[in-house]
């Protein structure tokens, strides 16, 4: 995506009508890494929107010692870990005082369908970090070094993170049966 930098450059410069093929690039793969991580389309559109206009907002910072790519996924991963913090805070206060059960969005049961059970279920069990390193290394075909830059890590320490996952995976999925368990390896075999 070189020809992405050369458009940040322009930005840069004040060419701010440039910015449309930076959101034209990055808007689907964003896209694809919000709805993942947060489970929700419309949730992750709005994601999306508010992630190209920081990206925007803070494009005076970026220095292209990372690449553009790695440094606008890693606003979606903090966005995404914010919202999903909110969420988690939000559901806690609403048990307080309602003991309802809450029905599965449409997104949550397509990912049921799509990995069945019981990796759908492994999957969600996974912690908001997990679930993004996953995702980035798996579904976005990150590399680890991407993934440290993203997630402020170093490289190395992703890698001993990347494979810790694997290892829980592996176990959480022996023990939640051996249906779906070919898939989970492969899952992890990255």
């Amino acid at each position: 995506m070189d020809f992405v930098e050369k458009y940040v450059k322009e930005v840069k410069a004040g060419e701010i009508s440039k910015y449309v093929h930076i959101v034209e690039a990055f808007q689907a793969p964003l896209y694809r890494y919000c709805t993942r991580m947060l489970g929700d389309r419309q949730e992750a559109e709005d994601a999306v929107q508010d992630i190209l206009v920081k990206g925007y907002e803070k494009i005076g910072m970026y220095e292209p010692t990372v690449s553009f790519s790695s440094w606008l996924y890693k606003i979606a991963h903090y966005h995404c870990l914010n919202l999903l913090r909110r969420r988690s805070v939000q559901r806690k206060f609403q048990n307080w005082f309602r003991q309802d059960t809450v029905t599965e969005s449409a997104e949550q049961t397509m990912i049921s369908r799509l990995f069945g059970e019981p990796l759908s279920s492994t999957i969600r069990s996974l912690s908001s970090e997990e679930r993004s390193l996953l995702i980035l290394r798996v579904l976005e075909e990150k590399s680890f070094a991407e993934i440290g830059e993203i997630s402020g890590k170093s490289t190395e320490a992703v890698k001993k993170k990347y494979g810790r996952l694997k290892l829980k995976l592996q176990k959480l999925m022996k023990r939640k049966g051996g249906a779906g368990y070919a898939e989970g390896q492969s899952y992890t075999s990255r």
